[in-house]
C-alpha cells in the first residue's frame, strides 16, 4: 500500500519531525504541497502545543502528523552526573559560566496520558513515535479516532516488534539519518544499517507499509526507495535551509560549508546516539562519550554552553544535526521542495 492510500496524503512524501529547527509553519508547507507534514512535539509544554494544535487543526491543507517520543524515563546517577559536569567544567571555565548554575531536567518528555487527553479533541489524523509506542490502550485509543499510528525502527527486530504492537507503518530509519537514532530494542550500534541495506528486508519481513527515511535528498533517492518497496519516504535534512525552518544562522552555516560533508553519530548534546556535522565538542569529547548520562540526561548541562557559545557567534557547542547527505538542502520554500522531490515518483491512480 503506498503512502497516499494509507494516509490520504497526495504524494508519498513524509517531512521528518525536526525539534529545535521547525514549528507548525513547516508542517503546514509541506501539507499545503500534497505530502505530509510532521509537528515534534516532544519538547513542547502543554500550552505551546496547544496552541501549534490550533493551528493545524485550523490551516493544514490535507492530514497533519504530530510526533513524540516514547522513550523510558531513568533516575539520575549523581555519581555519572558529576562526572559529566566534570568533563564539561573546562568549557564553562572558559566561556564564563557557573556550574553549578546547571538547572535539572530532561528536556524532553516522553509521551503520557495527559498529552493524550490534550491531543485527543483535535483528532491528529497521524501520530508517530520515536523510541518505540506507547502502551497498547494509548495505541488502540489513536486509533479509535481514526488517527493512523507511525513508528521508527532502525533494524528489522525493531520492525517486527512494531507491526506486533499495532502499528500502521512502520520507518526504516537508516544509518544515514540526521538527528537521533530511533532505536529502542537495543543500543548496540553495529546493529545498525544502511537505508538501503534495511529498507528491502524489512518490505520482506513485514506485511504493513514501510517508509525509507535517511539519506535521501533529491527525487532520484526517492523513486530508489520507491524501486525497493517503500510505500514513502520521510525527509529531514533537506528542509534544514528552506525559509519556513527556524534552523538558526550558525546551523545554516554549516549545512551550506564544507563541514556539512563530515557527520558523525554523538551523545554528548543528549545522552543518545543522534548524527550531526562534527564540531568542537563531538570531536575533543567523543563524539561518543562514556562519560554523558543516558538519554535525555545529558542534555542539561550542555545548553548553557551551546546559549553562550551562540550569542558569541560559535557553534562549538551546538547540535548541528544533519544526514550524511546534505546536498538536497535547498533555500526554497518547502512547499516547492516536497514537489521536488516527488517529481520521478509516478501518481497513484
Amino acid at each position: 500500500m503506498r503512502l497516499e492510500q494509507l494516509l490520504g496524503t497526495q504524494l508519498p512524501i513524509i517531512q521528518a519531525p525536526m525539534a529545535g529547527v521547525q514549528n507548525s509553519a513547516l508542517t503546514l508547507a509541506v501539507c499545503g504541497a500534497g505530502g505530509l507534514g510532521s509537528l515534534p512535539c516532544a519538547m513542547l509544554g502543554a500550552e505551546a502545543l496547544q496552541h501549534e494544535l490550533r493551528l493545524l487543526s485550523e490551516q493544514a491543507q490535507g492530514p497533519w502528523n504530530l510526533n513524540f517520543f516514547a522513550h523510558s524515563t531513568r533516575p539520575e546517577d549523581a555519581v555519572r552526573t558529576q562526572r559529566w559536569r566534570t568533563a564539561l567544567a573546562p568549557y564553562y571555565t572558559e566561556l564564563g559560566l557557573d556550574i553549578n548554575a546547571i538547572k535539572a531536567g530532561a528536556g524532553r518528555r516522553p509521551f503520557d496520558r495527559d498529552t493524550l487527553e490534550l491531543i485527543e479533541p483535535f483528532r491528529p489524523p497521524v501520530v508517530s513515535f520515536h523510541f518505540g509506542l506507547p502502551d497498547a490502550d494509548v495505541v488502540d485509543r489513536i486509533k479509535g479516532w481514526g488517527g493512523k499510528v507511525l513508528s521508527t525502527a532502525t533494524t528489522l527486530a525493531e520492525g517486527k516488534w512494531l507491526q506486533a504492537q499495532g502499528a500502521d507503518a512502520v520507518i526504516a530509519q537508516g544509518l544515514e539519518a540526521g538527528g537521533h537514532r530511533g532505536h529502542f530494542l537495543s543500543t548496540d550500534l553495529s546493529l545498525q544499517m544502511g537505508t538501503f541495506a534495511l529498507l528491502p528486508q524489512m518490505v520482506a519481513a513485514l506485511d504493513i507499509p514501510v517508509i525509507a527515511a535517511g539519506g535521501i535528498a533529491d527525487a532520484s533517492g526517492v523513486a530508489a526507495a520507491m524501486a525497493l518497496g517503500a510505500a514513502g519516504v520521510q525527509v529531514g535534512t533537506a528542509y534544514l535551509l528552506c525559509p519556513e525552518a527556524t534552523t538558526t544562522d550558525l546551523h545554516r552555516t554549516a549545512l551550506k560549508s564544507k563541514r556539512a560533508q563530515h557527520t558523525a553519530l554523538t551523545n554528548v548534546f543528549s545522552g543518545g546516539a543522534a548524527r550531526g556535522i562534527v564540531n568542537r565538542i563531538m570531536h575533543e569529547l567523543g563524539p561518543m562519550s562514556e562519560l554523558a548520562p543516558p538519554f535525555p540526561l545529558a542534555g542539561s548541562a550542555c545548553a548553557p554552553l551551546r546559549s553562550a557559545a551562540e550569542k558569541a557567534g560559535s557553534s562549538d557547542f551546538s547540535p548541528l544535526w544533519s544526514g550524511q547527505n546534505n546536498s538536497g538542502c535547498k533555500e526554497i520554500p518547502a512547499e516547492d521542495l516536497t514537489r521536488e522531490l516527488a517529481g520521478k515518483v509516478p501518481t497513484v491512480v
